[in-house]
């Protein structure tokens, strides 16, 4: 019996020894798995503040500091660029211009001309974007690729340039989108008028809700960019679907074929030219992303591929819907003289006979239009962000502050909404005013891509055999041989469409201060007050981002010298 219990009990002991190794083993493989998660989300913490080692050489190499969190990745910043651009949406809602300018086969051949141009247009900034890869796009790009002695001059003008055109868009995206709330009660309710205050106050609400999201919900930005993404493909589908199978046709001759000079301009070409505008407005902004640089991972590669899928996306899709609308379109006049303002409005009702059909397809086309201009607002905040920054405006050190828990620059953001509201309330006094006013802004942005590309092919061709003009950096995107003949093709398709932007929408007889686009004055006064900034104050406090760039090189040089010393 003694014999019996001293086993059982060696043997309980026996097996609580085991048991304790057990848990000891347990725990420690679970610290080491605690460890490892540890480490793993401490290295994406990292990624996401700092990005990757290629994003941290990038910035060294500029001279500059992370200040933002790297939340974007590929699918996200294509959805950002993507839904920035809203091409085929956009197109449905200016397509008017274009079928009054050239008719049906002007709109499918413009846009056809307008996609090719601006393939050419963004591989060039491409390029550079994966050369220096920065927030202030454009205007860094000219600090860096210019000619020495005019650096500063010409990146200062660009800077100001980008700063309006940015701003000018975000109030554009949110009239269209709230004119077009307009449209749509004026086509469910006969006794409405719609008035411009009512538009005004639209507009008010769409920026107010760009705001809260680029300030509030930044940083679930990037996670709405990807699912609105979704919405801009299927959508495109959902509108154009109901099209395709109720529509009656209009003959293939009529839509390939026939061109329309409703302008009375007196010649089809030149009429079909104007029209040209349509098709280039839709396709604005693929260089958006560019001015999230900062914000995005492994930007160098992700910044060119996100613009060349963006612009061969939309452009794919614009130039379906284009086709589409103008085999559905039926009567133009009757389309063109809709009292909802939106010949699409229109055509989709004349197809559908159905209001809430109607309702639901134009607000598909309404939520896209808004988050269009959220994502302008986050590019136009962060152009402005980082041209103050380098102290090219006044408040500079105000505008530039990053806050410290939202990881934006929220000073940006509320002037650019602020910008917005008061560019808006032109509106109520003058449409004229406020049309030739927010339609500036692809002037501008033309100006910017043609100087930035200019400067960039003069790197190119003269780059290590003139003084103060270094090689380009190699990148990972490259157009190699190819990099010349496609800079002249950008460079010659933006001075076209720079020259159509002001024209007006027809000629004398027919043009008066009403119809006047006087875009073209309001450009003239911004640059010649630009200028005069500049060499009043700015050329005392602006150096352009290239001083950065050469003082990183510097510092690099002497810590490599400072390091050979002591290893000798």
């Amino acid at each position: 019996m003694g014999t019996t219990t001293l086993s059982e009990s060696r043997s309980r002991m026996g097996t609580a020894v085991a048991e304790r190794r057990t848990e000891l083993r347990r725990r420690t493989f679970e610290m080491i798995d605690d460890e490892e998660e540890d480490e793993e989300l401490t290295a994406r913490e990292e990624l996401a503040k700092f990005g990757n080692e290629n994003d941290r050489r990038d910035m060294a190499r500029m001279g500059k500091i992370q200040e933002m969190r790297r939340n974007f990745k590929s699918l996200t910043v294509l959805g950002f660029c993507a839904i920035l651009m809203c091409s085929w949406e956009s197109l449905l809602s200016t397509a008017s211009l274009a079928l009054t300018n050239g008719g049906s086969a002007g709109l499918i051949y413009t846009w056809l001309i307008a996609w090719a141009g601006f393939n050419a247009v963004y591989a060039s900034m491409a390029e550079m974007a994966s050369v220096a890869p920065t927030t202030g796009g454009q205007y860094h790009w000219v600090s860096e690729f210019a000619p020495p002695g005019y650096q500063a001059f010409l990146s200062y003008v660009v800077g100001w340039l980008g700063v309006l055109g940015w701003q000018t868009l975000v109030t554009s995206i949110a009239f269209q989108a709230g004119t077009e709330i307009q449209g749509l009660l004026a086509l469910n309710y006969d006794e409405y008028v719609p008035l411009r205050w009512h538009g005004t106050l639209l507009v008010i609400a769409v920026v107010a809700f760009a705001l809260v999201f680029n300030t509030l919900l930044a940083s679930r930005l990037n996670l709405v960019e990807g699912a609105i993404l979704v919405v801009h493909v299927f959508g495109f589908f959902c509108v154009l679907v109901p099209l395709w199978v109720l529509a009656p046709r209009t003959p293939g001759r009529v839509v390939w074929t026939q061109f329309h000079d409703g302008g009375g301009w007196g010649n089809v070409g030149l009429s079909t030219l104007i029209g040209l505008i349509t098709s280039v407005l839709p396709l604005l902004g693929a260089d958006a992303s560019v001015h999230m640089a900062e914000e995005v991972q492994d930007a160098a590669r992700t910044l060119p591929r996100s613009m060349m899928w963006s612009i061969n996306l939309n452009g794919l899709m614009g130039w379906l819907t284009a086709i589409t609308f103008c085999y559905c379109i039926g009567d133009l006049d009757q389309v063109l003289q809709t009292r909802t303002g939106y010949p699409f409005i229109q055509v989709i009702f004349n197809v559908t006979q159905s209001y809430p059909a109607t309702n639901f397809l134009t607000s598909i086309v309404l939520l896209m239009a808004t988050f269009s201009c959220v994502t302008i607002m986050a590019s136009a905040s962060r152009q402005l962000f980082a041209f103050a920054r380098d102290r090219g405006l006044p408040c500079s050190a105000w505008l530039a502050r990053v806050h410290p828990k939202l990881g934006v620059p929220v000073n940006a953001v509320v002037l650019s909404a602020a910008i917005s509201v008061l560019l808006s309330l032109i509106n109520i006094g003058s449409t004229v005013a406020f049309s030739s006013l927010v339609s500036l802004g692809s002037g501008t942005l033309m100006i910017s891509y043609i100087v930035c590309i200019g400067c960039f092919a003069w790197r190119r061709w003269c780059g290590g055999h003139v003084k103060g003009a270094p090689a380009i950096p190699a990148a990972p995107f490259s157009l190699g041989a190819w990099g010349l003949p496609v800079n002249a093709v950008a460079v010659s398709f933006l001075l076209l469409v720079f020259v159509v932007a002001f024209f007006p929408a027809s000629p004398l007889p027919n043009l008066n201060a009403a119809s006047m686009n006087w875009s073209s004055v309001i450009l003239t006064v911004v640059v010649v007050w630009a200028m005069a900034y500049y060499f009043i104050w700015s050329r005392h406090v602006y150096e352009g981002p290239v001083k950065f760039v050469k003082r990183a090189a510097e510092d690099e040089l002497d810590w490599g010298a400072s390091q050979q010393s002591r290893t000798l």
